[in-house]
């Protein structure tokens, strides 16, 4: 945004010059003309506009302003950005009552929505993985051309699908006018021959067919301990000791990551109904949703996976993301093999 005013440095121009500066500022910045079309209409040469708008700026004649929404910061947006090689990194701002443990703050579902208005063209496959910020995510969704949504995993609780993962699949399909392929099936199975089975079933079969041809996807990030991660609370407290001891950090879609982003426990996707790891590195945009300072090392993690192209995220995380020692080890735009 562009605002003209005259500073007190300015005046030391005479006030012929002052009118002409004002004048081709205006048509500049604000009406968007360009420095040929100004020379023309003022009958002098490109060159001399351009020192006129430099001067401009030099005497404080013009001011210019980058504004963003309040809840938005634009600043470590870009750092994070720059820092891991996203495409996109957005990152809003944390409410003060939940700065110090909070996860997933509901903002980052609205930033989301807005964000994948952006990102989603007419004729996409929309993916949407199992999390709570995915689910904010569809909730606050009021804009999307028109693409078919896929669910890419299963869900915490088959008993509550309705209000989680396939809800979510159908309030995008609603808002696209595009076809839903929802998954109803337990996210998290006994045992591989029980995934296996439920693979090959006609609806979940149907769901898996599109998931090499899902264009934009949104998963969320889970860290390894209580309440913060789906796939650590579905598990026994012996398996949970078990992938401890592998030095899972972070956990994406069910599956599981150590603090350098690469994956361990791979035996426990075989017993997952979701997509499979090698799948997502072929999406061309991967959208992770997930902050709060309890998730940032979690979400450093997947980012080094290199699975993941995007990132909305609030100002908790980021402040450790900027400044954590090993950042950047692997960038999402490589999309490096996370077995590796």
């Amino acid at each position: 945004m562009s605002g003209i005013s005259a500073g007190r440095s300015a005046m030391r121009m005479g006030p012929a010059e002052l009118v002409q500066a004002a004048a081709m500022a205006r048509r500049f910045y604000l009406e968007g003309k360009s420095k040929i079309q100004i020379a023309e209409e003022f009958g002098v040469s490109r060159f001399k506009v351009a020192r006129v708008l430099e001067t401009a700026l030099e005497r404080d004649l013009v001011r210019i302003e980058i504004r963003v929404p309040a809840e938005l910061d634009a600043e470590r947006s870009d750092a994070l950005r720059a820092r891991y090689g996203l495409r996109h990194a957005v990152v809003v701002e944390s409410p003060a009552e939940e700065q110090d443990d909070a996860a997933d703050p509901e903002n980052l579902g609205e930033v989301a929505a807005d964000l994948l208005g952006e990102l989603v063209n007419e004729g996409d496959v929309l993916g949407l993985a199992w999390g709570r910020s995915t689910i904010h995510m569809a909730a606050a969704l009021d804009r999307l051309p028109p693409c078919t949504v896929v669910q890419l995993t299963g869900v915490y609780d088959a008993g509550t699908a309705e209000r989680g993962s396939v809800e979510a699949v159908r309030r995008a399909a609603q808002v696209s006018g595009g076809e839903a392929h929802p998954i109803y099936a337990p996210m998290l199975l006994p045992d591989p021959a029980t995934a296996a089975a439920l693979r090959h079933q006609t609806g979940i079969a149907r769901a898996f067919e599109y998931f090499d041809k899902v264009t934009v996807a949104a998963v969320s990030i889970g860290s390894w301990e209580p309440g913060i991660s789906t796939v650590h609370d579905m598990l026994s407290d012996e398996e949970r000791g078990h992938y401890a001891s592998l030095g899972v950090a972070a956990e994406m879609s069910a599956h599981l990551f150590d603090a350098d982003g690469r994956r361990v426990g791979r035996d426990l996707g075989e017993r997952c109904i979701t997509v499979e790891a090698d799948r997502l590195r072929r999406i061309p945009e991967v959208v992770a949703i997930a902050g709060g300072q309890r998730k940032a090392a979690a979400i450093g993690a997947v980012l080094r996976s290199g699975l993941v192209t995007s990132l909305v995220t609030d100002t908790a995380a980021a402040d450790y993301l900027l400044t954590e020692s090993a950042a950047g080890q692997r960038p999402a735009l490589e999309r490096a093999d996370p077995d590796d």
